[in-house]
């Protein structure tokens, strides 16, 4: 984790609030998009805790993420997503850090986090703002 700060915050200069070297989690603001770290351990277990993914079974290692902007809107993509053929890898649920998530694989086995977090602002172009 801490070598992958050093390359995106330190190397090339992604813009984050965080100083640490060593957080739990760390956002970066990226020109049209996000980039957080975290722990591929962590990432697999919040996934799936009783069962998390194995990387080489189809798991990358990553997911990517639609950030909500309420827990209706969490559920809704979550349904859309079922009746799009992926499939539900975690229902929606609430979760320690005070938001709501759901996790979907897509129809080549990547991960989705769908979140809504209850601090989460967006700016006008509908961007998360970190």
């Amino acid at each position: 984790m801490e070598k992958a700060i050093r390359f995106y915050r330190d190397g090339l200069g992604f813009q984050t609030k965080e100083k640490s070297n060593t957080p739990d989690v760390i956002f970066f603001s990226t020109s049209g998009t996000k980039l957080e770290l975290y722990p591929l351990d962590l990432l697999a277990k919040d996934i799936n805790k009783d069962n998390p993914p194995e990387t080489g079974t189809g798991f990358a290692g990553i997911t990517l993420a639609y950030n909500a902007k309420s827990k209706e809107e969490v559920v809704e993509v979550v349904e859309l997503a079922r009746k799009a053929g992926a499939t539900i890898v975690k229902e929606p649920q609430d979760v320690f850090w005070g938001g709501f998530h759901a996790y979907f694989a897509d129809l080549d086995g990547y991960c989705w986090e769908v979140a809504w977090g209850p601090r989460d602002e967006f700016d006008d172009n509908d961007m998360l703002v970190l």
